[in-house]
């Protein structure tokens, strides 16, 4: 079971992932879906380069 932490964490690569692939369809959809994980991974103090590891613990 993830802790809140992960489920927070697994969110925010979840929408980044969405971002960056359906930036060029809908690109203001896509500007809030990279707001809400840059957001989410200021509240956890977490660089978005040590998500995976973060999750992988």
């Amino acid at each position: 079971m993830l802790t809140d932490r992960q489920e927070n964490l697994l969110v925010a690569v979840a929408l980044t992932e969405f971002s960056v692939h359906y930036e060029e369809a809908h690109p203001e959809l896509t500007e809030r879906a990279w707001q809400l994980p840059a957001d989410r991974l200021v509240d956890h103090n977490i660089e978005p380069a040590e998500v995976v590891d973060e999750l992988l613990e």
